[in-house]
């Protein structure tokens, strides 16, 4: 499989699975009205703290997938662990759902802030929303296997048509059946099926040897050997949760399910950025992997800096739009100026922190390819010690403004204090390079030039001319970050001398 073509078919899916949500919000807001998507945003978070069941078996499966390719496992034992696994993810789902749909009555009307939708409205979809999360929490397994196996391509394929279900479609469901949350999540609860079973039955078509072991016993043996390192990430995945969703919890109860609404636009919007990281590391994780379990030390730091690079040509303007013209990006995107005005400090706040987050993670990926998280561990456990008060403590006291503030803190510590120590534990002299080669070049310079532009650039009155506009910065910001690269120039100037010997 090649790496290029699952990066960017990685990258295909990931960007538009993102922008046809993103586009999509304001018609959901227009149909169904601030107050109902409130609730949709409730829903994504809620998604993401089950996730804290996951014990860290996904990435393990996905890990477990890739070493068996690397010739490390053997196609035995890598059925026996998705057996085992699927029974045990089975049992939480049923478990989980169940919790949620008990407490959908206290949840209604005793934690969230309903102003105008009835009661029983909300509980109903609260019961939806469990069902839901259950089944596309199992469509994790799945997906780990098939990242595993690098089949990305068919992966994106697949991610591609489920969100155009997910978002688009839904839309006659608003027109000729009704626009009540109970309407949006029954629809929701039947793309949710239609997933699990999609991506179930590729997995069983991936797994080697197909007519081995079908029948195979449900036993605990097969967890043994990976069950340290699913701990660890475990953990790690815990951690990832109360950082990037422990805000959006405690803020579903302090503010008013509209205001909540805007808020969720906000982040929403941040979490953009997100696109030039969750595809890399779709890519990236499985081959690093490979190239450890080979034992080409250069070929992995190699592939790690080069995708430092190419993930900061994209993550980092697109960060600095997001930031520096949150105002215009907000009114381009709803045409609503109250919504442009209220989440406007959210998205620059959220929009920085998410920047770094996407550089930060880097690290991460050198110690999951080596199987060995400890030093991930202590950081985070560190981390959360010092984020969770500071979050609470701010949240409380300057709403979602405080929050934002808490979330570029979150992730400048770890960027400043803890990447040195786990470059210097893996990779000796990494640091120095990664940062000053890989990391600032890329950012400076098109810093530089988006704080210039924002003096400079005049506003149209069009929505569609602003939009225009603010694509256009971004594609100045990033050429300029593409200049900055070293990667990139050494890239245009390899080409430049294979065309000169011709």
């Amino acid at each position: 499989m090649s790496l290029k073509k699952n990066i960017l078919s990685s990258y295909v899916s990931q960007i538009y699975v993102t922008i046809i949500g993103i586009v999509m919000v304001p018609v959901y807001v227009k149909y169904m009205g601030a107050e109902a998507y409130g609730l949709v945003g409730f829903f994504a978070m809620l998604q993401a703290w089950f996730q804290l069941l996951d014990m860290g078996l996904t990435p393990t499966l996905s890990r477990e997938t890739a070493r068996y390719r690397g010739g490390a496992t053997d196609a035995q034992s890598l059925r026996r662990l998705l057996r085992v696994l699927e029974g045990i993810f089975i049992l939480v789902a049923i478990m989980g759902a169940a919790g949620m749909i008990l407490s959908a009555g206290l949840i209604a009307s005793e934690w969230l802030k309903v102003q105008q939708l009835p009661q029983s409205e909300v509980r109903n979809a609260i019961m939806l929303m469990a069902v839901i999360i259950a089944l596309r929490w199992l469509c994790g397994l799945y997906r780990g296997a098939v990242t595993g196996f690098e089949r990305l391509v068919w992966l994106s394929g697949v991610n591609i048509a489920i969100a155009t279900a997910r978002f688009v479609l839904v839309i006659p469901i608003f027109i000729f059946v009704g626009t009540s949350p109970t309407h949006f999540f029954t629809y929701q609860l039947v793309i949710a099926i239609i997933e699990v079973l999609v991506l179930a039955v590729q997995t069983y078509h991936l797994l080697p040897n197909k007519d081995f072991g079908v029948n195979l016993p449900w036993q605990w043996q097969p967890l043994k050997g990976v069950l340290r390192f699913s701990l660890s990430i475990a953990f790690t995945s815990s951690v990832w949760v109360l950082v990037t969703q422990s805000d959006k919890l405690i803020l579903s109860n302090l503010l008013l399910l509209s205001d909540y609404a805007y808020f969720t636009l906000a982040v929403l919007a941040a979490g953009g950025i997100l696109i030039v990281s969750t595809p890399i590391s779709g890519a990236l994780l499985p081959r690093m992997t490979k190239l450890n379990a080979e034992g080409d030390e250069a070929g992995l730091i190699r592939l790690y800096r080069d995708a430092t690079q190419l993930v900061g040509i994209a993550a980092v303007p697109a960060a600095l739009v997001l930031a520096i013209f949150s105002e215009q990006v907000l009114w381009a995107w709803t045409g609503d100026s109250i919504i442009a005005s209220k989440a406007a400090p959210v998205l620059t706040l959220y929009a920085l922190g998410n920047g770094l987050l996407a550089l930060a993670a880097f690290p991460y990926y050198l110690q999951f390819a080596k199987g060995d998280l400890k030093l991930h561990l202590i950081g985070n456990a560190l981390f959360v010690l010092i984020f969770i008060p500071l979050l609470i403590w701010a949240a409380n006291n300057f709403g979602m403004v405080g929050a934002g503030y808490a979330w570029i803190i979150a992730n400048l510590l770890p960027f400043i204090a803890w990447l040195p120590v786990v470059h210097r534990r893996f990779v000796k002299g990494l640091h120095a390079k990664w940062l000053l080669v890989d990391v600032l070049p890329v950012a400076i310079l098109p810093t530089a030039m988006a704080l210039g532009l924002r003096q400079w650039v005049e506003w149209p009155e069009s929505r569609l001319m602003m939009g225009l506009e603010l694509v256009m910065i971004g594609l100045v910001l990033s050429v300029a970050a593409a200049i900055a690269s070293s990667w990139v120039r050494g890239f245009f100037a390899r080409k430049w001398h294979s065309l000169t010997l011709i």
